[in-house]
């Protein structure tokens, strides 16, 4: 699997290739600054891009707007973001245009070979993968929302937050201790109580953590 890999600190940039290149990944570019990494991710077309928010020349958002940017000129190209902090207004901007392909991961679960390989694998397919603690701040600031939010039952919020960290059904079900056939019912709610029309369920499914997203601003 070819990736494209952004980060400032050589270190950690150089720690972050010896790790995917150890579970077979082919890095085709590994660069530290937005207009580089622009270029690298057009020209490349990687199967997945991990990426650093603050990037060189600004050290603000640079990174990101890297990869919105090229995102509008390769459609569909996955990215997962790095950032230091909880930036919920990355996680809206990335999801913005309803389509999979997309991750937000706090730096800290690098630390995590596992859990950080397998979500670069998932947003490479297509999925989605955000951090739980964003999840879990946008849950706290919506906590009295009177929104398409307010009408999902407790159990519905929990399974749209595992949604929103990018877990199948099975993964949902693991976690909360139910079934898979409940996971499906509820997701079949979260669906229509978001106002989500039928069509493709993974598609559906971001559309779903979208309307989550920005809800909870």
């Amino acid at each position: 699997m070819r990736a494209v890999l952004a980060e400032d600190l050589f270190l950690l940039r150089d720690g972050l290739v010896r790790l995917l290149e150890a579970y077979d990944f082919q890095i085709v570019a590994a660069v530290d600054n937005g207009p580089a990494l622009l270029r690298a991710l057009v020209e490349e077309k990687p199967d997945v891009a991990v990426v650093d928010v603050r990037l060189p020349p600004t050290f603000t958002d640079e990174g990101l707007q890297a990869a919105l940017e090229a995102r509008r000129q390769v459609p569909g190209l996955p990215v997962l973001v790095l950032s230091q902090y909880v930036e919920q207004l990355y996680a809206r901007e990335l999801l913005a245009d309803g389509t999979g392909g997309i991750g937000y991961l706090l730096k800290d679960r690098v630390f995590d070979p596992d859990q950080f390989v397998e979500a670069v694998r998932r947003v490479a397919a297509g999925g989605t993968a955000m951090d739980p603690d964003v999840v879990g701040k946008l849950f706290a600031k919506d906590a009295s929302h009177e929104g398409k939010l307010g009408r999902l039952t407790p159990r519905e919020r929990e399974v749209l937050a595992e949604m929103a960290e990018g877990r199948s059904n099975a993964a949902i079900a693991e976690r909360l201790v139910i079934t898979e056939r409940a996971v499906i019912k509820h997701t079949s709610n979260i669906f229509t109580k978001l106002d989500l029309a039928v069509s493709d369920d993974n598609n559906r499914r971001v559309l779903a953590v979208l309307a989550f997203l920005s809800d909870a601003k």
